[in-house]
C-alpha cells in the first residue's frame, strides 16, 4: 500500500479526478516544456463527459494560459486503461511537436502513465486482514502501522490535514451565498447548523453532522480548498464524524490523527484493491469508502477493538454498494453534497453496531472491496461519473 499521503491530498475542488489531477497534470508538462508557443489539451471519457461541470477547463486553463491552449472534449473515446484520459501536446511556433504525454487521472488526485511503475509501495500489506494480522501479531493498534512503515513525518502531516480539515468546515459554515454553477443551488450549511445547536439528543447529532459534511461538500462545490477522503466528491464524511466525535469525547488532536491514521489504512485497502474512482466504479467508490473510513475512524475513537473497527468499515461500504455516480449537469453538487451528509450519519451509527458486537461477523471488509470491484465493473458506463443516465437524466 502507498504513502496515506498519497491519499489525503490538500488541494482545490471540486473533483479530486476533473480538477485536481488534470491540474497537476498541467502543471507538469509546463515544466516540461516551458518554450511552448501552443498546447492542445484532449480530454477523453468521463473527463470530456463532466469536465464542464467539474470545472476541469478552468483547472488546465489557468494553468496553460487560455490564450494559448486548445482543449478538446472527446467524451466517447475512452481508453481501455482508465475512463479519465488526457492527451497533452506542446507545439512550437511554427506547430511543430515539442512534447506529447498521455497520462490518467485515477482517483483521489493520483496521476498514472499506462505501463509506467505505481508510486512506491511503502505498506508491505496486500489487504486488510493483512493489516488486522500485523495488529495482533504485534499487540499494537492499528494506527501504529503508519508510525511503523511510512514517512517519518507522518503524524505531522496528518496534523495538516486535520487543520485543514477543520479550516473547510468553519469556512464552509460562515458563507451563504450560491454555489458556482447553472443549478443556482443555495448554500445551506450554516442553516442546518444553526438549527441543531437548538436541538436535543438524536436529532442534534443528525443535524451537527450534516452540517459540517455539508460545509464541506460545499465548499469543494465552490473550488475552496479541501482534502481529499478519499476523493474531493466525498471530502465532507470523514471531516464531519472526526470533529463531531472530539465533540463528545473531547479527546486530543493525537487521537483524532491516529484516527485519520485508521481511517487510512482503510482507504488504501479500498484504493488498492479496487478503486475509489467515480468514473470507474461509480459513487460507492467515493462516498462508500469515505463511510468505511469514517466508521473506521469512528469506532477507533470510541475504543473499539481492531476487529470492531475492522466491522465499522465493513458495514460502512457494504451498505453502499452498487451506488451510482450521476451527478446533475456535471457539477459535484447533486446528490454529491447531501450525499455527504447521509454517509456522516451512517458512519456513526455503523461504528456504534460495531461495538455492540464483539466484532465477529460473516463478510469481511475485504470481501466487501472486492464486491464493489465487482460491481463497479458491471456497472454501465452511464452511470459512471459521465451524467448520462440517473438523476443527471431525470433532472435538468
Amino acid at each position: 500500500m502507498q504513502s496515506l499521503k498519497e491519499l489525503y491530498r490538500i488541494g482545490i475542488g471540486p473533483s479530486s479526478s476533473h480538477t485536481m489531477a488534470p491540474r497537476h497534470a498541467a502543471q507538469q508538462f509546463l515544466a516540461r516544456n516551458p518554450g511552448a508557443a501552443h498546447f492542445t489539451v484532449t480530454l477523453q471519457g468521463s473527463l470530456a463527459a463532466t469536465g464542464r461541470g467539474h470545472f476541469t477547463d478552468r483547472a488546465v486553463l489557468e494553468v496553460l494560459g487560455e490564450e494559448r491552449t486548445t482543449l478538446l472534449w472527446q467524451p466517447d473515446d475512452v481508453p481501455a486503461f482508465h475512463p479519465n484520459g488526457m492527451i497533452f501536446t506542446a507545439l512550437d511556433e511554427a506547430g511543430n511537436t515539442l512534447g506529447r504525454w498521455q497520462v490518467y487521472s485515477v482517483g483521489g488526485g493520483a496521476l498514472r502513465e499506462e505501463g509506467a511503475e505505481p508510486v512506491l509501495e511503502v505498506y508491505p500489506l496486500k489487504d486488510f486482514a493483512e493489516a488486522m494480522a500485523w495488529a495482533d501479531r504485534e499487540g499494537r493498534p492499528l494506527w501504529h502501522l503508519a508510525s511503523e512503515f511510512d514517512a517519518p513525518d507522518i503524524h505531522q502531516y496528518l496534523g495538516e490535514v486535520w487543520i485543514q480539515m477543520q479550516k473547510t468546515i468553519r469556512t464552509g459554515l460562515e458563507k451563504d451565498e450560491v454555489l458556482p454553477g447553472a443549478l443556482r443551488l443555495a448554500r445551506k450549511a450554516y442553516l442546518v447548523y444553526d438549527k441543531a445547536k437548538l436541538q436535543k439528543d438524536g436529532l442534534r447529532r443528525t443535524g451537527l453532522l450534516s452540517a459540517y459534511a455539508l460545509a464541506c461538500g460545499e465548499e469543494n462545490a465552490s473550488c475552496g480548498t479541501v482534502v481529499t477522503a478519499p476523493t474531493c466528491g466525498a471530502c465532507g464524511v470523514l471531516p464531519a464524524v472526526l470533529k463531531y466525535m472530539q465533540e463528545i469525547t473531547g479527546c486530543p488532536d493525537s487521537r483524532i490523527i491516529n484516527a485519520l491514521a485508521a481511517a487510512g489504512i482503510i482507504g488504501n485497502t479500498a484504493k488498492q484493491n479496487a478503486s475509489i474512482s467515480g468514473a470507474e466504479v461509480g459513487c460507492q467508490g467515493e462516498i462508500g469508502v469515505a463511510c468505511a473510513m469514517a466508521a473506521g475512524a469512528a469506532a477507533c475513537l470510541m475504543g473499539g477493538t481492531t476487529a470492531q473497527i475492522e466491522y465499522a468499515a465493513e458495514i460502512g461500504l457494504e451498505h453502499f454498494l452498487g451506488l451510482t455516480c450521476d451527478p446533475v449537469l456535471g457539477l459535484v453538487q447533486i446528490p454529491c453534497i447531501e450525499r455527504n451528509a447521509l454517509a456522516a450519519n451512517r458512519a456513526v451509527i455503523a461504528a456504534e453496531y460495531a461495538l455492540l458486537s464483539d466484532g465477529k461477523h460473516r463478510v469481511s471488509f475485504d470481501n466487501v472491496v472486492a464486491a464493489m470491484k465487482s460491481t463497479g465493473h458491471d456497472l454501465p458506463a452511464l452511470y459512471r461519473e459521465t451524467s448520462g443516465g440517473g438523476l443527471a437524466k431525470i433532472v435538468q
